[in-house]
């Protein structure tokens, strides 16, 4: 394709836009909120996907002692721990270390532990490392029963939830996605479709004197291409704004969450809509062309 060309194309495609206005402004309207809500759900799975990951590749049961217990009796226990089978790691945790962490994983709000007047109410702990997932089910509710044992906790149905909640949400992602990109196919379409009648006239002359069907296409389909990748452009930064604004809030509230970190992930996921629009876009301007070319 020669630049001249091309540069006639471009022209052409941004000319069709300013001329059908509104229903260029639709058509932008509708990508953009659907790209967005496609950005947000893909934010949640991501990151529920990412929380469920890194709690199971913990592996872990943290085993939590009543209190009064005397040296003996926590030293005779962690021995009975140590005879478990498929026991990778076994880490005593005093109730002073327990603090620590927990303030290291608070981060810059200290005010929850500022609250307590110095009465420190974590418990002291072991925690177990296996070397499968396999083991930790059964071997929390062996556990549990010891009468040295308080209560013991892994993540494992915490794990499944999360799964579960992240299917829900893919597939209604899927479904209210397919449903706005057949909304944004329709109004693109219909927009090129516009475009291609009022300049019906033109268009009969330029195949009159020997223009191919590709000739006459191109403008239109960039056209396409255009009012979809602003569409994606606009969800990218609404969706990178979103995703910056949950990042803090998720932060300054619940600074153990583990989340995505915002780069390069933002950046993967902005340009991805910007790839969708374009792709919706030219394929909307495909549909109706199909349709005027047969006429």
């Amino acid at each position: 394709m020669k630049i001249r060309t091309f540069k006639y194309y471009i022209k052409e495609a941004i000319k069709s836009m300013r001329r059908n206005g509104l229903m260029s402004l639709a058509s932008i309207s509708t990508v953009t909120l659907s790209l967005f809500i496609l950005g947000v759900f893909a934010c949640g799975v991501v990151n529920l996907n990412n929380l469920a990951s890194h709690l199971e590749s913990q592996v872990q049961i943290s085993i939590y002692l009543k209190d009064n217990l005397t040296t003996p009796q926590v030293m005779e226990l962690g021995k009975k721990l140590k005879a478990l089978p498929e026991l990778k790691d076994i880490e005593f945790v005093t109730k002073d270390e327990a603090m620590k962490r927990f303030k290291e994983r608070l981060g810059e709000q200290q005010q929850l532990v500022d609250s307590l007047d110095g009465h420190n109410p974590l418990p002291t702990s072991y925690v177990l490392t296996f070397n499968t997932p396999d083991q930790v089910k059964s071997t929390a509710e062996i556990v549990s029963k010891y009468p040295e044992v308080e209560s013991a906790h892994y993540g494992q149905d915490v794990i499944e939830q999360i799964f579960e909640v992240t299917k829900i949400i893919r597939i209604g992602g899927i479904v209210l996605i397919g449903f706005l990109a057949g909304a944004t196919l329709f109004i693109i379409s219909n927009t090129i479709r516009l475009t291609v009648f009022a300049r019906r006239k033109e268009i009969g002359i330029m195949k009159y004197v020997g223009a191919t069907n590709w000739f006459i296409r191109w403008p239109f389909v960039l056209e396409g291409m255009f009012l979809g990748a602003i569409g994606g452009a606009i969800a990218g930064v609404a969706t990178w704004q979103f995703y910056r604004y949950i990042t803090m809030e998720v932060i300054a509230n619940f600074a153990f969450m583990p989340l995505v970190p915002m780069m390069p992930f933002i950046y993967q996921l902005s340009a991805g809509l910007v790839g969708i629009g374009v792709i919706v876009g030219a394929i909307g301007s495909t549909i109706s062309l199909k349709q005027y070319m047969k006429v």
